[in-house]
């Protein structure tokens, strides 16, 4: 019997889907993440949603029979099909607005948060680089970003049985990941090094597709480095100083380097915080090489960088001191033919000051052409922080400027609002960010009746509380706890607050128990009872952030409390989605000015969930009174203790006075027709502006084309 052959076709689309799975383009595609759900709906889960991961267990045997199924085929078709119309040459809004950017934008970001799948980030800078990324894809700009291959990650949060944080690193296998080794053409992974002390260490690069946008991942995990040098770039911010300095010097001077061996010479130079400033070093000496004296040098550096800001938290300032960048830049000293004592001064306020530091961010600020943080007032508390860089000239004048923060929206809908806004809005709904008048008129009773608005918070209310008791379940399962009372945790008739992000005491996560017999009331009031679900992680090395959670751990517990107030275990992009689209109420307290900008609570409003917060960040520019909800005012006293005081009576007051009777004022139809409303506003005023569509576009005209 003569050998049959498979058809052509389906090996050609088994050959077309790799393709795809190895551009992160899915993370925020549905349909393509429904379709590799599709294959296997058990590794789906297993395997944290990872297409890569699906392709790599199943056989190609089994792929491409099960091609063979029309619909199946349809559905892989059409997918192919719209990834090939985004990674397509049609007319981009760089293509219009942005002609002069011949040359990539090279972004340096110490994390980037993409998908749960893929842990190279820890908070919200690097989801922030995620979402920039992905933005710049869509409008079409030629970006590269450089970071670390993080094998292990950040860690995996397991809470022991008194509420302690546990943390677990779990490496990685880069097969089943979206990335590929970097070789030149033949075939020979392209390798690199830098020098640290005394020692060169080598490393290589991963290359991740995102869009039209590419990322390269620097690893020094080679045979031929030292044992302690392997695992540099194993963990997000891990070690100790020594390993931090190590990783910048990889990410700032290393990336440069590999983008030198890739042939790639970027436009700009885009430092996201200070931990990639070391790179204006290498810029330094590569002028030098060309024959520049260091003050032409200098100047020709700084004409090609720009430096965000993320941080008024002295503590997220790296600083190094003399002695650590005597042992980690001797050859670099060599090679600029400067002293240390010289080389110091470069991250010096006081260049002079034999006493201070080196510090990442004053190197980024005396070596860019321009700076910026990410709020209005993060930009005013940030030119006040550094103004005696700029001596004589006035604080208002200290050249630190401000665009603010956004989210990349498609990533944090689920399919519940996709499809919502799909059936009302038309296919293309998600093209239009940049277009306020659109979501004006999307945001109308024309388009969306108050029944479906209200239709769409249930759904996803419900879809939250089912995601919290299976999270729940198997946190009580490891403990060795009986499972049944978590099946009537939280109520999905009940108005929902989320509180979930990194959990550094000054975004005070405890607050509204600050006091707790008013908080009890709250939670247990008969006509208008709340809940509240939290998530979040603590920095390994911070036990003030990991008593907190052991608190609210302990709260959950509580008789009054129990199965209103829940504690989710090991936050990831995963958990974000499901508490940013399913709360009714997003809370954020930080103690003011110390909130940069924040995101998360932008991350609500195309699911009609409604922000609440302390005024600072983004927050303070977006609320117009009808938008949301303030807590407090927009001034605040100076002292942590008053502070804190003043804005737990101002929380007590805006969730009993405010939000919890508009929220369950309701008419004959059992509809909160206030509450809505101010969802519609919310809609119309957040989504067209707060978005990295419109942060990324800004960035262009503001700092990228000079």
């Amino acid at each position: 019997m003569a050998k049959k052959t498979t058809p052509a076709p389906a090996r050609i689309m088994l050959q077309e889907l790799r393709a795809l799975a190895h551009n992160i383009w899915w993370a925020w595609n549905l349909d393509a993440q429904a379709f590799f759900r599709e294959l296997s709906p058990q590794l789906w889960e297993q395997r944290t949603h990872n297409p890569m991961a699906i392709l790599s267990e199943l056989s190609d045997q089994e792929l491409i029979a099960r091609l063979g199924n029309p619909a199946l085929a349809a559905k892989a078709v059409d997918m192919l099909a719209h990834f090939k119309k985004a990674m397509g040459g049609e007319k981009t809004w760089a293509s219009v607005n942005a002609k002069q950017l011949k040359n990539p934008v090279a972004y340096f970001s110490a994390e980037f948060g993409f998908h749960e799948s893929l842990r190279t980030y820890s908070g919200g800078l690097g989801i922030l680089a995620g979402d920039h990324t992905k933005s710049a894809a869509f409008l079409g700009i030629p970006f590269i970003g450089i970071t670390l291959f993080y094998r292990q990650g950040y860690f995996e949060q397991f809470l022991a049985v008194d509420g302690w944080q546990q943390e677990q690193y779990v490496a990685v296998d880069p097969s089943k990941l979206p990335i590929a080794l970097v070789r030149d053409k033949n075939g020979v992974p392209i390798r690199c090094a830098v020098e640290i002390g005394f020692s060169t260490v080598y490393f290589v690069a991963w290359k991740l597709a995102v869009g039209r946008s590419t990322i390269y991942l620097l690893d020094t995990n080679l045979p031929e480095n030292e044992e302690r040098f392997r695992d540099l770039t194993a963990h997000v911010y891990g070690g100790d100083t020594t390993t931090r300095i190590s990783q910048e010097i990889i990410l700032g001077i290393g990336g440069t380097r590999m983008l030198r061996a890739l042939g790639v010479d970027p436009s700009v130079f885009h430092m996201n915080e200070g931990h990639s400033a070391f790179l204006t070093l290498e810029l330094l000496r590569e002028q030098l090489l060309k024959g520049k004296d260091l003050k032409k040098a200098a100047a020709l550096v700084k004409g090609r960088c720009v430096f965000t800001t993320h941080t008024p938290v002295p503590a997220g300032h790296d600083r190094f001191t003399k002695d650590l960048m005597a042992y980690a830049f001797g050859a670099l000293c060599r090679d600029l033919g400067i002293s240390i004592d010289e080389l110091m001064e470069y991250g010096r306020v006081t260049a002079k000051n034999v006493q201070e530091p080196f510090c990442m961010t004053v190197l980024a600020l005396k070596m860019s052409r321009s700076a910026n943080g990410v709020s209005a007032l993060h930009g005013q508390v940030s030119r006040e922080m550094w103004k005696d860089l700029y001596p004589g000239t006035p604080v208002s004048k200290v050249p630190i400027g401000h665009i603010t923060n956004g989210i990349h929206i498609a990533s944090w809908k689920n399919e519940i609002t996709d499809q919502f806004w799909y059936s009302k809005l038309g296919s293309d709904w998600g093209g239009h960010f940049l277009s306020p008048g659109f979501w004006k008129e999307a945001s109308s009773p024309s388009v969306v009746t108050d029944e479906e608005l209200w239709a769409l918070r249930y759904e996803l209310r419900r879809s939250l509380i089912e995601f919290v008791r299976r999270r729940l379940r198997r946190q009580y399962m490891r403990h060795g706890n009986g499972v049944a009372a978590i099946e009537n945790v939280l109520n999905p008739d009940v108005l929902t607050i989320g509180f979930s992000r990194r959990f550094a005491t000054y975004k005070r996560a405890p607050l509204l128990f600050n006091n707790f017999d008013r908080a009890v009331s709250l939670f247990n009031s008969k006509d208008f009872p709340l809940q509240l679900v939290f998530a979040g992680k603590a920095h390994p090395r911070d036990d003030a952030g990991k008593q907190y959670i052991k608190r609210i751990v302990e709260l959950t517990k509580h008789p009054m409390l129990f199965g209103k107030v829940v504690f989710v275990e090991n936050y990831d992009i995963n958990v974000a989605r499901h508490l940013v689209s399913g709360a009714d109420v997003w809370l954020n307290t930080p103690r003011r000015p110390l909130e940069a900008s924040g995101t998360s609570g932008q991350k609500v409003t195309i699911n009609g969930g409604l922000n609440c917060s302390i005024m600072d960040g983004w927050w303070r520019e977006a609320y117009d009174g009808h938008n949301g909800f303030s807590i407090g005012t927009d001034e605040s006293p100076e002292s942590p203790e008053e502070q804190d005081a003043q804005d737990a009576e101002f929380l007590y007051d805006v969730i009993k006075n405010s939000i919890l009777p508009e929220f369950y004022d309701r008419n004959k139809n059992g509809i909160p027709v206030r509450w809505l409303k101010r969802i519609r506003r919310a809609i119309a005023t957040l989504v067209p502006q707060y978005n990295t569509h419109r942060m990324v576009a800004e960035y262009v005209k503001k700092y990228y084309i000079v």
